[in-house]
């Protein structure tokens, strides 16, 4: 299960104040609010809910500084798991660049060989 982004959720960058935090958290309460969000009250419910999960980690120091070391250990295994795939990537993109021929143009390129073999001798 992937970990939410509570950042994105609430619209601030990683290095954001709990002032900036309590800020964005109001307006965006405000905007998703059910009495205010009519076109759409069940998702503007399941935003509010987000809103609040996400404000209740990032506004309390001691999630916050958890929530973030977590996401560090995430983004250092992705990082692992990308440098990873690298080499097998690269060989794949070699095996995808050779050349590749049909059977006619192998059977030729054999009996080529073939006759020249039989010159060297």
């Amino acid at each position: 299960m992937a970990m939410p982004d509570y950042y994105a959720i609430l619209e601030v960058s990683p290095a954001a104040t709990p002032t900036d935090i309590k800020r964005s958290y109001r307006r965006l309460v405000r905007r998703y609010h059910p009495d205010l969000n009519q076109q759409a009250p069940g998702e503007a419910s399941k935003q509010i809910k987000m809103l609040n999960e996400a404000y209740e980690v990032l506004s309390n120091p001691e999630k916050r500084a958890l929530y973030d070391a977590r996401r560090r250990v995430i983004e250092e295994r992705r990082t692992v798991d990308k440098e990873a795939l690298r080499p097998k990537q690269a060989q794949q993109a070699q095996v995808k660049q050779e050349p590749k021929m049909t059977w006619v143009e192998g059977i030729f390129g054999f009996v080529r060989e073939l006759k020249r073999a039989l010159h060297e001798e």
